[in-house]
């Protein structure tokens, strides 16, 4: 099995494609990566920044330079020992441009005889295909409105197939005859007939669980795989598929010596499934507890009465018990339907009320029926405490699905809880539990207030004992906020009161009009700053719509959407008031600097397979997609790689140029000695400021040593005689090339990490 020391993310586009890729890779060696880890390859919908909406599993995209440059690519990084992991998307296609999507053109045009027609998960006893579509006026000149009998609307839009033996006729006797209707897109959220990915409609759903249908969405990639392009394959949203074991299996046997990592969430104390034949999961879990354990939790009852005293709710578990049954009652109430149907002997609204409770119960993204039976267990437990009046309706759900785990509700179920988490919890509560929004993060858990030091050594040596080849990472596409921009915010930990005060002063001279987002605009003004308003415009709109409060994407409150648009601009242009922001921006920087410096020593050192973000080897203090995609400046950063491999220590400064020399030298050690990064083992320091030392080994000829808290370790009076034991010999910094000593004054004399390797090791 090829499994990469390290990986580097690349979010290719049509504006940075193979040839761009191919363009950095001499970089990414010299930066010490070892494997380039690109964004979906395969052909996807036209003008598509991203990749996951998928249109052709056959070829590699033309946008992004098409086969031969995909081959020059591969070539290129085989000539410099790179390998090349790729992000493949089994669980949905694109339909929003049905004509680029030669399988969905075809099921429109001929229905259920389609040859491609069990590809999609389509409920085809229900009639026609509904296409929600349609806005609140028809395309000029492309659909005609008609009306049918009973009085109802229909449409005939020319953009779509016309089955064949239908050419001819007027435009009613047409629509009769077709295969699909196209309706309001209002509609598709109640009365959809295809699955989909999440709540977007232009997403269907794909039946990769027929073994046909595997071999036609997945031939083209394990190609590559066989030839050697392709050294690694990152799933993306496995839990929607309706057999994610069964799929690894084969996706293994396919690809026997390919590096595996499913982009699984897990919830705190959440075992990844055993039967899934993957090597871990993309990283979520290492980002939890890395972030977490430079995080004070002391300061938990000062935010928790901040939050009281201005009105954003504190109780977490009601406010993404209500996120979540809004997305059962109205996102995804269609497929919530769909589910009900299947369960026999029942009330209709009493089936869809069980279904959608046990949902919103679920401890964890979904079960995998029969593994893992206790989180259906604790489902059914939470939604009959909550709702004793469908104890009945439980009772027969509980009882139908323990009997037939595999049966067409129980996958339909399991499927649909992760949709109803990620979208409750993810999507919407992350946005209005905003009491520290540090904690607010994919795979977080927002009531519990940071990591514990040895919780951190616990959890680390499970993953070398168990997924010793997982990927870490603490920046993806996905992520709320950037490495450093959450590295900053966990220092309003270590100065709750101060921060307090400013917010209360700050919201008296320019609130936001909504409690939640109020606090979350102050929090990220402070840990971006100096962000461009138009950037901060941009991140509080769309954190306005996700919190589904006063306005959303498909409810809009104008006037308040244009209060929270003029707010960046009114607030940094208050020359008092942005005074006051950047002076206290100027006293958390410097601590925002070391917690930077320390979480991504460790996610680099510690047990799994690093990942480093596109960019993210300087400061980047991006947010929430698609902020997070801004092109990478790469001549700047090859600029700083130089200075720093002529042998420069860069001072912390906001250059960033003390990140990369972190990142050059942790991987490049990485990637040369992969033998001294084997075992974990905690390392204890001792002394008055012992607990501000994370330290731990891993082969005995090698440690690492990072500060956390600093503001707390500054106003305790520094190191003094804290000390960490080291094991005999002579040990060198790899950092500074000096020789140290278990000294931790001397030790963090130039940085706030250090990278320690025994003798000539």
């Amino acid at each position: 099995m090829t499994v990469p020391e390290s990986t580097y993310r690349v979010q290719l586009r049509p504006e940075f494609s193979f040839s761009d890729a191919a363009g950095i890779a001499g970089y990414l060696r010299d930066l010490g990566i070892g494997a380039l880890y690109a964004s979906p390859v395969l052909d996807a919908a036209p003008g598509s920044t991203h990749g996951y909406d998928v249109v052709d599993t056959t070829r590699a995209r033309p946008a992004l330079g098409g086969e031969s440059a995909r081959q020059e690519l591969s070539t290129l990084l085989k000539e410099l020992g790179l390998g090349l992991v790729v992000d493949i998307v089994p669980n949905h296609m694109s339909v929003e441009v049905p004509k680029v999507n030669r399988w969905w053109w075809d099921v429109l045009t001929h229905g259920r005889d389609s040859e491609f027609a069990s590809f999609f998960d389509v409920d085809w006893d229900r009639g026609p295909l509904l296409l929600p579509v349609l806005g609140d006026d028809s395309d000029d000149g492309a659909v005609a409105e008609l009306t049918v009998d009973g009085g109802e609307l229909a449409y005939y839009d020319h953009r779509f197939p016309i089955a064949p033996g239908t050419e001819s006729g007027t435009p009613r006797e047409i629509h009769e005859r077709q295969h699909y209707r196209l309706v309001d897109w209002r509609r598709g959220n109640a009365e959809l007939t295809y699955r989909r990915f999440f709540d977007i409609t232009n997403l269907a759903a794909v039946r990769v669980e027929d073994p046909i249908v595997f071999a036609e969405t997945h031939g083209e990639v394990l190609r590559w795989v066989a030839d050697g392009d392709v050294t690694g394959l990152r799933v993306d949203h496995p839990d929607g598929l309706a057999d994610p074991g069964g799929y690894f299996r084969r996706l293994r046997e396919n690809a026997p010596g390919a590096w595996i990592v499913a982009e699984k969430i897990l919830h705190p104390g959440e075992p990844l499934p055993q039967s899934w034949a993957v090597d871990g999961t993309t990283g979520y879990d290492a980002l939890r507890e890395v972030a977490g354990v430079f995080v004070d939790p002391a300061a938990e009852p000062d935010f928790t009465a901040l939050a009281t005293e201005l009105g954003v709710k504190t109780g977490y578990h009601r406010v993404e018990a209500e996120a979540r049954r809004l997305v059962t009652d109205h996102i995804l109430v269609a497929e919530v339907r769909r589910i009900a149907a299947l369960l026999p002997d029942i009330d209709p609204e009493a089936a869809r009320q069980a279904v959608a409770e046990t949902m919103v119960a679920f401890p964890v993204y979904r079960s995998y029926l029969p593994e893992g039976a206790a989180h259906w267990t604790a489902a059914i437990d939470g939604a009959r405490r909550t709702r004793p009046d469908l104890a009945d309706a439980l009772i027969i759900l509980d009882a139908y699905v323990r009997k037939n785990p595999e049966s067409e509700l129980a996958t339909r179920i399991q499927q649909t809880s992760g949709m109803v988490v990620a979208k409750g919890t993810e999507d919407t509560t992350f946005y209005r539990y905003t009491r520290f929004a540090a904690l607010n993060e994919v795979g977080g858990n927002p009531d519990r207030f940071g990591l514990g030091v040895e919780e951190f050594h616990r959890l680390a040596a499970e993953r070398e004992a168990g997924y010793p080849a997982a990927m870490t990472t603490l920046t993806t596409h996905d992520t709320k906020r950037s490495e450093d921009t959450r590295a900053r915010m966990a220092v309003l930990a270590e100065v709750p009161g101060e921060f307090a005060g400013a917010v209360r002063r700050w919201t008296a001279r320019r609130g936001i009009d909504e409690p939640s987002l109020n606090l979350l605009a102050w929090q990220t003004l402070v840990a971006t700053w100096p962000i461009e308003p138009a950037r901060l415009r941009d991140y509080l709109d769309k954190a306005a719509k996700e919190a589904k409060l006063r306005t959303s994407w498909t409810s809009h409150d104008e006037a308040f959407e244009a209060d929270v648009a003029a707010w960046p601009d009114d607030v940094m242009g208050d020359a008092e008031l942005a005074a006051e922001i950047e002076a206290f921006v100027g006293r958390i920087e410097k601590p925002g600097y070391a917690n930077s410096l320390g979480q991504k020593f460790v996610q680099l050192t510690a047990p799994g397979v690093p990942d480093v973000y596109q960019g993210t080897e300087l400061w980047d203090f991006s947010l929430v997609d698609p902020d997070n995609r801004r092109p990478v400046d790469y001549a700047v950063r090859r600029e700083i790689l130089a200075r720093v491999v002529d042998g420069e220590l860069p001072e912390i400064d906001a250059s960033g140029a003390a990140k990369l020399l972190v990142v050059h030298k942790a991987l490049r050690l990485r990637r040369e000695h992969p033998a001294l990064f084997r075992g974990y083992r905690p390392l204890r320091a001792e002394g008055a400021a012992a607990e501000h030392c994370l330290a731990f080994t891993r082969s005995a000829d090698l440690a690492v040593a990072v500060t956390r808290l600093p503001v707390g370790l500054e106003a305790a009076g520094g190191w003094g005689d804290t000390v960490l034991p080291l094991p005999g010999g002579v040990w060198t910094d790899v950092l500074t090339g000096r020789e140290v000593t278990g000294d931790l004054a001397t030790l963090f004399e130039r940085y706030p990490v250090a990278l320690l390797v025994r003798g000539d090791a």
